[in-house]
């Protein structure tokens, strides 16, 4: 699975670890994660994300 790094802040999503946090379970893979997801980090949404 790909990993996905989000452009303004440059965290990047794992789907190995998920974002359990954010209700995300390990071992989802980016496309699976609802739209209305955001990053963590600073509140992005998740169209500005790219793949790594």
């Amino acid at each position: 699975m790909d990993k996905y790094v989000c452009n303004p802040c440059g965290y990047v999503y794992d789907p190995e670890e998920g974002d359990p946090d954010g209700g995300i379970e390990p071992g989802t893979a980016f496309e699976d994660v609802p739209d209305d997801w955001v990053c963590p980090v600073c509140g992005a949404s998740k169209d500005q994300f790219s793949k790594e």
